[in-house]
């Protein structure tokens, strides 16, 4: 991907990493209310990952009024943010509380001894 659109309604600012724009939607966005769990987390690519990785997606497209072909678009989101993502990276940009609150990266991998 060649640069990162911000997909909040009303929005469409761009930017050249992912971590820019996952930046930005933590810091100039307001935050969503999880209409599943009322759970409050950064709007955008974060709500998009808590709604389908913590609840069902029957779950989500009930209380979204989406379908399955919207739940197909997220998944994909979610994937192609994960491929380009560098957690450390993000981390940097937010620099404060709230970086250690978002779930940016993958479980490390158990190592036997």
């Amino acid at each position: 991907m060649s640069g990162w659109e911000c997909a909040i309604v009303g929005c469409g600012s761009a930017f050249g990493t992912v971590e820019a724009l996952l930046a930005h939607q933590v810091a100039d966005h307001d935050d969503h209310d999880c209409e599943i769990c009322g759970e409050t987390v950064p709007e955008g690519y974060f709500a998009i990952k808590h709604g389908l990785e913590e609840h069902t997606r029957a779950q989500y497209v009930r209380h979204y009024d989406g379908d399955s072909g919207a739940v197909r678009e997220r998944e994909r989101v979610l994937e192609d943010v994960a491929d380009a993502l560098d957690p450390a990276v993000l981390e940097d940009l937010l620099s404060d509380e709230r970086a250690d609150a978002l779930d940016t990266s993958e479980p490390a991998p158990a190592t036997t001894s």
